[in-house]
């Protein structure tokens, strides 16, 4: 009984931690996306000003607008869709940031499915 009285303070101070999000210092510029897919590494170059990202990915570049929610949110969509699954919208949101990357989740607009990654900014 000792034990959870000692804990309970503990639970409630990590309960009123928020992360820390500076989100506006990631609305623009160059970044990184390592991911895995089957296994294997990939990487996804791509740029960002305050309405558009170009991203290049196994040599393919495509572009997409954004339309930026709030600070931390923003929807993108294809520029020019290839097909039905490319003209869905996917909804990115900044949950943490550091000093040069931040960790988002992200899912196509309106499906509850989330995915999470890590973006790493490599210049303004």
């Amino acid at each position: 009984m000792k034990k959870i009285t000692l804990l309970l303070p503990v639970l409630l101070l990590m309960s009123c931690y928020n992360a820390e999000r500076n989100c506006a210092d990631f609305k623009t510029g160059k970044f990184k996306f390592d991911f895995e897919i089957d296994g294997v590494k990939k990487t996804t170059l791509f740029e960002r000003n305050d309405s558009i990202e170009i991203e290049t990915f196994e040599g393919k570049t495509d572009t997409s607008t954004i339309r930026w929610v709030n600070d931390c949110e923003y929807v993108l969509q294809k520029k020019h869709p290839k097909n039905k699954a490319e003209e869905k919208a996917i909804d990115m949101k900044i949950l943490t940031t550091t000093k040069n990357s931040y960790t988002f989740e992200f899912g196509m607009v309106g499906v509850d499915s989330k995915q999470k990654g890590t973006v790493t900014k490599i210049s303004d």
